[in-house]
């Protein structure tokens, strides 16, 4: 069993629900992706998301892609990340999610690109720009190395998240709302609606995470009863670091996911 779906049956045995936080890697620098690890693993974080920049993030609103411009800019590559990810992995066994865009991988090479992620400590992968029609190579080099976790949208039809679910593994990613991430037009019918859709579709084989414009702990509480099994912060995350000194970072990030983390906590 994969450390994401070992995290899931944890959570399941303590009646609670996943919170999964996203961070760019080296933004604004390394120091500060460490000090927001440890104040995530003190908040208590169940997965954490790893952006690695791209020139081209398609998926990702204003603030990502600007987290994704100031990492590279300071120098962020392949390897640098993953002895990033070493230094993470020593101080946590939190499950560790690398999301970035097919290019990367495919660059360097499926196979030796997950291998080299798997050794350095990342559990499984978000590529937003991965179609299923053209993911067997991919899908084949993470098998029995790492998860694969793909995206569909409140849109998507009943034959396509049955397609998409069973290579998808880890979680289904449902993204909240239409348009790029960050986008905060509130909490809509639709994405309410497609959290009990897909459940019904994907019959409990797979968890499903709701990401995309959550930034609240009232966001996370309306999901989580909507049926979510996790729920995914990314840009709110990215707007604490770039507000917070380095010196006070790491208690910030911990009491900002203690308010969120607590509203997956499901009533006995």
């Amino acid at each position: 069993m994969s450390k994401i779906k070992e995290k899931f049956a944890e959570l399941e045995r303590k009646n609670q629900k996943a919170l999964i936080s996203y961070i760019m890697a080296g933004f604004p620098n390394e120091k500060a992706t460490i000090l927001t690890v440890r104040g995530l693993v003190k908040g208590g974080v169940d997965i954490i998301e790893l952006g690695f920049p791209f020139s081209d993030p398609l998926a990702d609103g204003p603030v990502i892609q600007n987290a994704s411009t100031v990492s590279l800019d300071k120098g962020t590559k392949i390897n640098k990340f993953f002895s990033l990810v070493k230094k993470i992995r020593k101080e946590t066994d939190t499950p560790l999610v690398l999301m970035t865009y097919t290019n990367i991988l495919y660059h360097k090479g499926y196979s030796k690109f997950i291998k080299d992620a798997k050794r350095a400590g990342i559990d499984g992968f978000i590529l937003p720009d991965m179609s299923v029609e053209e993911s067997k190579e991919y899908i084949d080099a993470a098998k029995n190395n790492a998860d694969t976790i793909f995206l569909i949208s409140p849109n998507t039809s009943k034959r396509r998240i049955e397609k998409i679910s069973k290579v998808s593994t880890g979680f289904l990613y449902l993204v909240a709302v239409f348009g790029t991430t960050g986008v905060k037009t509130g909490i809509k019918n639709y994405t309410l609606k497609a959290i009990k859709d897909v459940k019904k579709h994907t019959k409990g084989k797979i968890p499903i995470g709701v990401g995309f414009g959550v930034s609240t702990p009232d966001d996370v509480k309306k999901y989580i009863n909507a049926g979510a099994d996790a729920v995914i912060v990314g840009s709110a995350y990215l707007k604490l670091i770039e507000k917070t000194s380095q010196n006070k970072l790491e208690s910030k990030i911990a009491s900002f996911t203690k308010n969120l983390k607590k509203n997956t906590i499901l009533k006995k």
